[in-house]
C-alpha cells in the first residue's frame, strides 16, 4: 500500500486556465492537463529563480520530490509547445 500523498502548498492560482495554439479549433486538439502543484513548482523555479530545495521548502515537500513535480510539468509544458496542444490547469 502506497504512503498517503503529502498536502502540498500552493501559494498561487493562476487566473487563466487553458491556453491554445492560435488559429485552431479547440475542438480539433489535443489536451495536456497540468494540476497547481505543477504550475507552482514552474513559478517556483523559473520564474522567481528558487533553488530546488528553496521551492520544496515554500511547497511543504521534499527536494526529491519537488524535482519529480518539476520534471512532470515540464515534459508536459513541452510536449504542449512542441506538438501544438492545448494547456488545461486543473484547479483541484
Amino acid at each position: 500500500m502506497p504512503r498517503p500523498r503529502i498536502k502540498r502548498r500552493i501559494l498561487f492560482e493562476p487566473g487563466v486556465t487553458y491556453y491554445k495554439p492560435a488559429g485552431v479549433p479547440v475542438r480539433s486538439l489535443e489536451e495536456v492537463e497540468l494540476g497547481l502543484d505543477g504550475i507552482e513548482a514552474l513559478r517556483l523555479s523559473d520564474v522567481i529563480g528558487l533553488s530546488q530545495d528553496e521551492a520544496a521548502e515554500k511547497m511543504g515537500v521534499s527536494q526529491p520530490t519537488f524535482h519529480r513535480i518539476l520534471d512532470k510539468v515540464r515534459k508536459k509544458v513541452a510536449d504542449a509547445l512542441i506538438n501544438g496542444k492545448a494547456i488545461k490547469i486543473l484547479k483541484k
